[in-house]
């Protein structure tokens, strides 16, 4: 069993030279062993069709710092950054979208590159893992421990943009047109910065202690019901989009979806955006059911593809904004004005709260799925330095304009899946991500996919949330005590999801005092 790094301490032992290590990597690009090795590459894209034969010899597992071939890393690399493209790109889309601050498409397009980019920077930092001097405390997993941009933070976003539009915050036209809020989104990403405070406060304390003031029986339905909300905007992206066409307007722009005189526009709701999304809902099953392992683990990513072609094929692309697009793009193009936004203050201080114990789950699966240890100090250490460098990224991930990230967990099946724990199979996709960020003409690719495309998609994903969620809960022993909690949390949460309104029209003040607005908006959402 690979348990390296086997020290909390820094390794005291002897170290390869510059010369040695150059050597090393020209050794690895340069011979058939190194660049190619004898893995079997047939496995990875070998179907499971029925009646086919199946092999009986597994393919060999790659440990933490196994010697690695050049070119399979590649692969496994570029299978990891495919699993996570879909997770890291719906967020920026949702909220730059229409059911968000509606901002225009250049920057719906920045946003996705540079989620791109931020994302492959921040899973180096949890890959390799860095001691802080002078001290028992890492920044980092050490393991092929990913992060994206987080679907938690959806929800808490949406219903405070719909407030900020409500209150004035943000603009709105004459005829109640949404306008692009800019200032919106600046304040969401600079209040979720200040509250990463929170989490990276909280790394520092033992795992053992973070699980008891924080158990499942708390954060599992928490993380079901955000799944479960947000599985909304899948439908409703699903049938045609969630902004102001979701309502069939009778008249104005927005009688049709996405909007009047878009590519192939339908009222929301018609059987052409149910078909199209239903492609991509099936594609996923499919390539799951019969799929390679390298289909299985990127089997969103071909549903995606699948729904993209059938929309180009009957007309409902536009490559209006994929020509206009900048060929390259990065970090800080675009900028948008930080504050803080006391409303999503109480909110987004409970959504780090979820995804550090959701990081703590994630870490420790990793760690189960690559052969190491799941308790003892240096297990402890991984949790500590994961929850402190999960902290750290949602800090800097705001000031690098991006919402929240989080620790991703479906690359614990890929791991699963390959056999492969290796990090240098974490760095080639962290390569693989800023690559497609860069180049943000893919983003523009991204962004103009149509929203029933979208939703077919995303629908999975949310459910995949809700799903992790009822598997937390299932970690508890249903005692009566237990089942107990589990009612009267569920029963407001399923409650407040079915009739969001329910609690909006319980404070009726309408005075000029802005804190007191503000601490009632933060308890409505």
């Amino acid at each position: 069993m690979d348990s390296s790094p086997e020290k909390l301490r820094p390794d005291m032992t002897y170290k390869k030279s510059f010369a040695e290590r150059g050597r090393a990597v020209v050794k690895a690009v340069t011979t058939k062993d190194g660049l190619i090795g004898n893995y079997d590459y047939a496995f990875l894209f070998k179907p499971n069709l029925p009646f086919m034969r199946k092999s009986r010899r597994a393919a060999p597992f790659f440990g933490l710092n196994d010697h690695m071939p050049v070119i399979l890393a590649l692969v496994l690399g570029f299978q990891h950054a495919l699993s996570m493209l879909a997770g890291i790109i719906t967020p920026p889309i949702i909220l730059a979208g229409q059911g968000g601050v509606n901002l225009a498409t250049e920057d719906a397009q920045y946003l996705v590159s540079t989620s791109l980019i931020v994302c492959g920077l921040c899973s180096m930092v949890q890959i390799t893992r860095f001691h802080i001097w002078k001290s028992p405390y890492y920044v980092g997993t050490g393991l092929i421990s990913v992060v994206g941009t987080s679907f938690t933070v959806i929800p808490i976003a949406t219903g405070a943009f719909a407030q900020m539009y409500a209150t004035g915050y943000c603009p709105t036209a004459a005829d109640g047109t949404k306008l692009p809020c800019p200032r919106g989104y600046g304040a969401l990403i600079g209040t979720g910065s200040v509250c990463a405070l929170l989490e990276i406060a909280l790394s520092f304390t033992r795992p053992r202690v973070l699980k008891k003031i924080f158990p499942p029986l708390v954060t599992g339905p928490t993380v079901a019901l955000i799944g479960i909300k947000l599985i909304e905007s899948g439908f409703n992206n699903w049938a045609g989009g969630s902004g102001s066409c979701a309502g069939r307007p009778e008249s104005g722009p927005f009688t049709l979806c996405p909007r009047v005189g878009a590519p192939h526009a339908l009222p929301w709701g018609s059987a052409e955006f149910i078909g199209l999304g239903f492609s991509v809902f099936v594609t996923i099953i499919l390539c799951e059911r019969f799929g390679s392992p390298i289909m299985k683990s990127c089997a969103v990513v071909m549903g995606l593809l699948v729904g993209c072609i059938i929309a180009g094929a009957t007309g409902y692309f536009s490559d209006s904004g994929i020509k206009a697009a900048p060929v390259v793009s990065f970090i800080w193009v675009k900028t948008f004005p930080l504050s803080v936004y006391g409303p999503i203050v109480l909110p987004l201080l409970a959504v780090y709260i979820v995804l550090m114990m959701e990081a703590i789950g994630d870490i420790t699966a990793t760690c189960d799925v690559s052969r190491l240890e799941v308790e003892g100090k240096l297990f402890d250490s991984r949790i500590q330095g994961g929850v402190l460098a999960d902290g750290i990224n949602g800090l800097l991930s705001g000031l690098l304009t991006i919402t929240p990230l989080s620790t991703f967990a479906q690359n614990n099946g890929v791991i699963a899946l390959t056999r492969c724990a290796n990090r240098k199979a974490g760095y080639a996709a962290c390569f693989f991500l800023l690559i497609m960020g860069i180049f943000s003409k893919f983003a523009a690719a991204l962004v103009a996919i149509p929203s029933a495309v979208l939703g077919g998609m995303t629908t999975f994903l949310f459910a995949a949330v809700a799903v992790s969620g009822i598997r937390i809960i299932s970690t508890v022993p249903f005692t009566r005590r237990n089942r107990f909690i589990l009612t009267a949390a569920l029963a407001l949460g399923f409650g407040a999801t079915l009739v969001p309104n329910w609690f909006q029209y319980v404070f009726t003040y309408q005075g000029d005092n802005r804190p007191l607005v503000g601490f009632y908006n933060a308890i409505t959402l």
